[in-house]
């Protein structure tokens, strides 16, 4: 016997496809929907669908766009590239209001355990875009296993290129303290100290 009426299941059962979401977020994102007015509940509907009908891929960097090209890549400094693994990151960067060049969006890492190789992300997309306008290219991905193997197998392609190749600066973050550090990220941080 179904608990949910046919219309509520199948909204429940939409919304716990989305990350993150199991079967109770997803009743409670339900019941939302229904106790909205309709035009509430339209507006919403709206928003979905004007999303995927106007959200593309930037045809130079791969991040979210309205059109072709997005905004970065039309007026931001073009010798600098950060490379992150998806939009998100992006979004992350630009929080810090700091950074002024451009972004290379792979969509995705090297992780040979998802079967995801060096073809399956943006990597020749990025090769491309390596003229001797480029002086530098910024590794920003994850400080994991996976994003960790992709910026040194991209950095071992650019370097030839003649490309200045960095990498975040990993370590201990702010507040955090040393008795929780695990070793990995401890061992980072006293290799990559600075002067004061």
């Amino acid at each position: 016997m179904e608990i949910f009426i046919q219309p509520i299941g199948k909204l429940i059962n939409e919304f716990s496809k989305l990350p993150g979401v199991g079967k109770k977020t997803a009743q409670r994102y339900a019941y939302k929907i229904v106790n909205m007015s309709k035009e509430e509940a339209e507006e919403f509907a709206r928003a979905i669908v004007e999303c995927k009908q106007k959200v593309r891929y930037c045809k130079i960097c791969g991040n979210f766009s309205e059109g072709e090209v997005c905004d970065v890549c039309k007026t931001r400094d073009k010798s600098i590239i950060c490379v992150v693994r998806d939009p998100r990151d992006v979004v992350a960067m630009e929080k810090l209001r700091e950074y002024k060049g451009v972004y290379h969006v792979l969509h995705g890492v090297i992780s040979p355990m998802e079967g995801i190789g060096p073809n399956d992300i943006r990597i020749k997309e990025l090769l491309a875009r390596i003229d001797g306008s480029v002086k530098e290219v910024i590794m920003a991905t994850n400080p994991d296993v996976e994003g960790e193997a992709t910026a040194m197998y991209i950095a071992k392609l650019l370097k030839p290129l003649g490309v200045n190749v960095t990498r975040l600066a990993h370590g201990i973050p702010i507040g955090g303290e040393l008795e929780y550090t695990d070793e990995v990220t401890l061992s980072r941080a006293l290799s990559e100290r600075k002067a004061l």
